[in-house]
C-alpha cells in the first residue's frame, strides 16, 4: 500500500475509537463549533475557492459544472446551517432497535453502531466536505475525503477550518482527513483500502461511479447519476406541469436531481409541448424529440432524440422529450432509461399515480412535485452524504442512521450451550 494512505489510515482507525467515546452533547457541540468557524473563515474560503473557478473557467469547463464548484457567502451560510441541523437531530448511536428474550434467559437487544471509517470520493462540490464531515462524525464515524482536482484548493481551506475546530474542542483532528494529493493513481489505491476504510461512497458522474464500483475491494454505495424523468399524464395541471418543468430542469442544471427527459401523454401532448417549448427556451434549454412530437409540432425547432439522448444525464441546457400513449408507456420508458434516481409524475389521476408510484423502479418518486427535492437538506435530515441509487444497505438521500450498522448486546448469567 502507498505510504501515504497507509499513514493515512492508520490515523484513521485511532481516531475512530476516540470518536465512539464521545457523548451526544460533544459531538453537537463541535458540530456548532465548525459551524461558527466557517462562517468566520468565509473570506479565506472564498478566496480559495476563486483559485478553483479560475483554473476550471481557464480550462474552458462548462458553466453548469462551474456553478457546482462555486461557493458563494451564502453557499457557506447553508454549509454551516446545515452543521447547526445535524446537531439537533438525534444521535442515532445506541438507538435501541429490537429487544427479546430467549427461552434459555438470554437478553438479546439490537441497537445501532457506526459503521467506522468511511471513505468518500467526490467531483467539483466543495460543499460536500462539509456535509460528509457533518454527517459522518455526528454518527461517530471517521470520514477520509478525497475531492475531485477541480475543487483542491476548496477543499483543503475548509478542511483547515473544521479540523482547528475540532483541536479547540479537543477532539482529534483525525476525525476528518483530506486525502491532498490528486492523482488518479491514488484514488485507486484509495479505493482497495479495505484494511482500514469500512464503507466507499462515491459522489459524481458516471465514470466516476463505475471506477470505483470496478476497483473497489472495501464495499461500495453507488450514488449520484440521476438520468430523472418528469411524465406529464393527460390529467395534468398544465400550469403546475410547466412549473415543475421548469423547476426540475433550471433551477440548477448541473446537479443529480435536475430532470433529463420529459414524458408527455398523446392527449395533452399538442397543447402543452408547445408551451413546454416556450419556457425552456427562454432558459436557453434545448429539446431534442421523438418523431411523433416533431410531427405534431412541426413548426417547434426540435431536434430529433437518438436512443443515446433519452440515457443521458445532460448536466446542462439539454432535455430529451418522447410522447407515450399511457400511463404504463410511460413507466416501461422510465425503467428502460432510468438510474433509479428520481421520477415524477404530474397526474389528477389518483389511479395513474398509485400506478407510478408502485411500478417506477427508483429511489424517490413523485407525484406533482419537483425532483429537485431529492436531497437530504430538504428531505430534513440536516444534510446527506450521497442519494444511494442502489438497494443495499442504503437507497435515497442518506442521512445518519444510513450511516450506521447494528450489533447484538446479548446479557446472560452464566448460560452455556448444549
Amino acid at each position: 500500500m502507498n505510504a501515504y494512505l497507509e499513514e493515512i489510515g492508520k490515523r484513521a482507525r485511532k481516531s475512530q475509537f476516540e470518536i465512539l467515546r464521545l457523548s451526544t452533547d460533544d459531538k453537537n457541540k463541535a458540530l456548532v463549533s465548525v459551524a461558527d468557524a466557517l462562517i468566520a473563515h468565509t473570506d479565506e474560503i472564498l478566496n480559495e475557492n476563486e483559485k478553483d473557478v479560475k483554473i476550471s473557467r481557464d480550462n474552458l469547463v462548462k458553466e453548469s459544472l462551474i456553478d457546482r464548484l462555486t461557493l458563494t457567502k451564502g453557499r457557506i451560510k447553508d454549509m454551516a446551517e446545515g452543521l447547526i441541523q445535524i446537531s439537533k437531530l438525534p444521535d442515532p448511536i445506541n438507538e435501541e432497535l429490537d429487544e427479546f428474550s430467549r427461552p434459555n434467559g438470554l437478553s438479546i437487544h439490537k441497537v445501532r453502531v457506526p459503521i467506522g471509517v468511511i471513505g468518500i470520493i467526490y467531483e467539483s462540490r466543495p460543499n460536500v466536505t462539509a456535509d460528509a464531515f457533518g454527517l459522518c462524525f455526528k454518527a461517530s464515524n471517521v470520514s477520509i475525503l478525497r475531492g475531485g482536482k477541480d475543487a483542491i484548493n476548496s477543499n483543503k481551506a475548509i478542511i483547515e477550518v473544521i479540523r482547528n475546530a475540532l483541536s479547540e474542542c479537543g477532539i482529534s483532528k483525525d476525525s476528518v482527513i483530506l486525502i491532498e494529493k490528486t492523482d488518479r493513481e491514488i484514488a485507486t489505491e484509495f479505493m482497495k483500502m479495505n484494511k482500514y476504510v469500512d464503507l466507499l461512497i462515491p459522489r459524481g458522474g458516471a465514470g466516476l461511479i463505475r471506477s470505483v464500483v470496478e476497483n473497489a475491494t472495501i464495499p461500495v454505495i453507488e450514488t449520484g447519476t440521476g438520468n430523472c424523468h418528469v411524465f406529464v399524464d393527460e390529467s395534468a395541471d398544465v400550469n403546475m406541469a410547466l412549473d415543475i418543468i421548469v423547476n426540475a430542469k433550471t433551477q440548477r442544471m448541473g446537479v443529480c436531481n435536475a430532470i433529463e427527459s420529459l414524458i408527455v401523454h398523446k392527449n395533452i401532448a399538442e397543447k402543452i409541448v408547445p408551451l413546454i417549448y416556450d419556457k425552456l427556451s427562454e432558459k436557453s434549454v434545448e429539446i431534442r424529440a421523438c418523431e411523433k412530437t416533431i410531427s405534431i409540432c412541426p413548426d417547434l425547432s426540435l431536434e430529433k432524440a437518438t436512443e443515446e439522448d433519452y440515457a443521458t444525464e445532460y448536466l446542462g441546457p439539454l432535455i430529451s422529450l418522447k410522447i407515450v400513449g399511457d400511463v404504463t408507456e410511460a413507466i416501461e420508458h422510465v425503467n428502460k432509461y432510468t438510474t433509479h434516481h428520481s421520477e415524477c409524475i404530474v397526474t389528477e389521476n389518483k389511479e395513474n399515480a398509485e400506478k407510478f408510484m408502485n411500478e417506477v423502479d427508483a429511489a424517490c418518486v413523485y407525484v406533482n412535485a419537483s425532483t429537485r427535492f431529492t436531497d437530504g437538506f430538504e428531505f430534513g435530515f440536516g444534510a446527506e452524504i450521497g442519494i444511494s441509487t442502489q438497494k443495499l444497505h442504503a437507497r435515497g438521500p442518506m442521512g445518519l442512521k444510513e450511516l450506521t450498522s447494528y450489533k447484538y448486546k446479548v446479557y446472560g448469567n452464566g448460560q452455556i450451550r448444549g
